[in-house]
């Protein structure tokens, strides 16, 4: 098992890497895959490639001002990760509000994409495509990274840099928004499984 499998070997990858930078691959191997679903599902498969090689080239060039003390390499990660995504919030609204006029696409092969299309951008229903494009920013950075990120409150104030408390309020600002826009309904469930339930 290699070190990076534990958050404490993340942070002793980091700082063995300040000498031996090939060791930074590690972190790489380990969290580009998960890092690289979050971003293709905020922006799109097109953006995603760039965005991920960005995150990782500048966690490696700020490595040495890695704190473990403050977050978590996953966090750090997902922190500079939702941070470039803010840079191309014109990508990600448009690609919402295109999603929620036209819908999403039908051609979606292989388990781990099914599994990850249940919360994607590119399979929302237009109404919740649509809905997410009307948050603001900040609310919704906060909203995706616990709905496909699986990030925690706590996780999510580090990796933005506000408060814990904070968190929590744009979280519920996000959720009740959403509601509205979706008359009320749950966005986490399918058409048949609201109307059964």
């Amino acid at each position: 098992m290699s070190w990076a499998a534990h958050p404490q070997g993340d942070a002793e990858v980091i700082r063995l890497s300040l000498d031996e930078s090939e060791r930074f691959s590690a972190i790489f191997d380990l969290y580009f895959g998960e890092i690289h679903r979050y971003v293709a599902q905020r922006l799109g498969a097109d953006s995603a490639e760039d965005i991920v090689a960005e995150t990782f080239l500048t966690a490696f060039r700020k490595r040495a001002r890695y704190d473990p003390s403050r977050a978590g390499v996953r966090a750090w990660l997902y922190g500079i990760a939702t941070n470039l995504i803010g840079r191309h919030r014109r990508t990600e609204v448009r690609t919402l509000r295109a999603l929620g006029r036209y819908g999403p696409d039908s051609d979606t092969p292989g388990h781990e994409e099914r599994v990850a299309v249940r919360v994607s951008a590119e399979s929302l229903r237009p109404s919740l495509a649509t809905a997410l494009a009307g948050l603001h920013q900040r609310d919704r950075d906060v909203l995706l990274l616990v709905a496909l990120a699986g990030l925690s409150h706590e996780e999510i104030a580090t990796a933005l840099g506000i408060p814990y408390g904070t968190v929590g309020s744009r979280l519920n600002r996000a959720r009740k928004k959403l509601r509205t826009a979706l008359g009320g309904t749950n966005p986490m469930l399918d058409p048949e499984e609201a109307d059964n339930g």
